[in-house]
């Protein structure tokens, strides 16, 4: 489960950036996992409480927003909606797209206090 790795290099970042600004706990956490960035929301939330555990990000609410995936088709000029990284395009068929949006994970927003 790489999931929890994650969640332990994001609150290892947090903790030093919260040394740096001078704050003492999180409140909230607001991230943007894509839906091609191979994180499954679900386990990342069980992951984050597990991981959160005796650090400042303990008690904090973590907030996941699933961003769809987008591909460029070449063949069609098209902006097409992707499941999968390996899709084909829903109109044409062609391969391989371009991924455009969909596969990073990112901290969107801090609440700290």
């Amino acid at each position: 489960m790489h999931e929890l790795s994650l969640c332990e290099d994001m609150i290892g970042l947090l903790q030093e950036r919260a040394k740096a600004d001078h704050y003492k706990q999180i409140k909230r956490i607001q991230l943007e996992v894509g839906k091609l960035s191979c994180v499954e929301p679900d386990a990342l939330i069980v992951a984050f409480n597990a991981a959160a555990k005796d650090s400042i990000a303990e008690n904090a609410a973590l907030k996941v927003n699933e961003i769809p995936g987008l591909g460029w088709c070449d063949q069609c000029a098209l902006e097409v909606t992707i499941e999968q990284r390996f899709d084909t395009c829903p109109h044409c068929n062609g391969y391989p797209l371009e991924i455009r949006q969909g596969d990073k994970m990112r901290i969107k927003h801090v609440e700290v206090i």
